[in-house]
């Protein structure tokens, strides 16, 4: 009898582990790189063991996160009738989370309406707009808000507030392109609810009203941009069937091959020996203290309250 390829044994034992809920639903699984070390095998065949599982719907990639345990599919029960119950929070529902994991490009009012097995002219009764759905799914993630004590001090609680924003757009790529309008904002109660209350860690620190709202809206803007990768890096997934570890593992020579021309000195160099992977999460980190360096150097100017 053949033996199985090593790939095939992998994904066998990885599924096991989902099965045996030994790996829960939002778990990372093993890494490209954590397989090579586990199972000593070429970080083809780890590619191939969790497109494998990705095909079959039990893993998916997570941007700045890694590859984790897909949500189990629930079917609507055999003894619901089409349309049946529909309500705008429920078309709202569905839609954020077709969103999340198909991108806004997938979304549609004739595809929301076969989530729930029924026409698209009876979506329209509580939603009357793709463009109205979209604002609604916004608006329902921006209901949220940073939980636990308030901090003190204007820079722990703007900080706060932008990890929230930046938190919402991990948890939903298609958010930061539906929101981008900096200067068409959405008329979104609880969104406005989100400006007050960063506009509101800047009250009584001597700052004008013309430096507060640009303050707000460049740190908005510079969330978005670095999210607009998670949900061009959730749509590459899609695309090519690779996380960003797959992919670069899958061009890795071709990328030697252009640094070992000795054009680009100082990148080929940068790190020597030492790794470096790119990590949405803490590049946000990063410009984000940055950010918050100029505002209190700003603060510093101003000639108080």
């Amino acid at each position: 009898m053949t033996a199985d390829p090593p790939y095939l044994r992998i994904a066998a034992e990885l599924r096991r582990r989902i099965a045996s809920r030994e790996l829960a639903p939002g778990d990372r699984v093993p890494s490209t790189r954590r397989i090579t070390q586990e199972w000593g095998v070429a970080m083809a065949t780890a590619t191939k063991a969790l497109a494998t599982l990705n095909q079959e719907g039990l893993v998916r990639a997570v941007p700045g996160v890694g590859t984790v345990v897909a949500e189990p599919v629930r079917p609507r029960g055999r003894d619901t009738a089409p349309g049946e119950g529909l309500s705008r929070q429920r078309v709202v529902r569905a839609a954020i989370a077709l969103a999340d994991a198909e991108g806004l490009g997938a979304l549609s009012m004739r595809r929301v309406a076969t989530e729930f097995g029924t026409s698209t002219m009876a979506l329209y009764r509580h939603v009357p707009s793709k463009g109205e759905l979209v604002r609604l799914m916004s608006e329902a993630v921006f209901a949220g808000a940073p939980s636990g004590p308030e901090p003190a001090g204007w820079r722990p609680r703007l900080r706060r507030e932008i990890r929230w924003l930046w938190s919402q757009y991990e948890r939903h790529p298609w958010l930061a392109r539906a929101m981008a309008g900096l200067t068409r904002p959405m008329a979104s109660p609880h969104a406005m609810s989100y400006t007050e209350r960063t506009l509101g860690t800047m009250r009584d620190l001597g700052l004008t009203p013309h430096a507060m709202i640009h303050i707000h809206l460049s740190l908005l803007g510079y969330a978005q941009g670095v999210a607009m990768a998670v949900e061009l890096e959730s749509q590459a997934r899609q695309d090519t069937g690779l996380t960003a570890e797959q992919w670069m593992a899958a061009n890795e020579t071709r990328l030697d091959s252009i640094q070992l021309t000795g054009a680009y000195p100082v990148l080929s160099n940068l790190f020597g020996d030492e790794e470096f992977d790119l990590e949405l999460g803490t590049l946000f980190e990063f410009g984000l203290e940055r950010m918050l360096d100029g505002v209190e150097s700003l603060i510093e100017r101003s000639p108080g309250p």
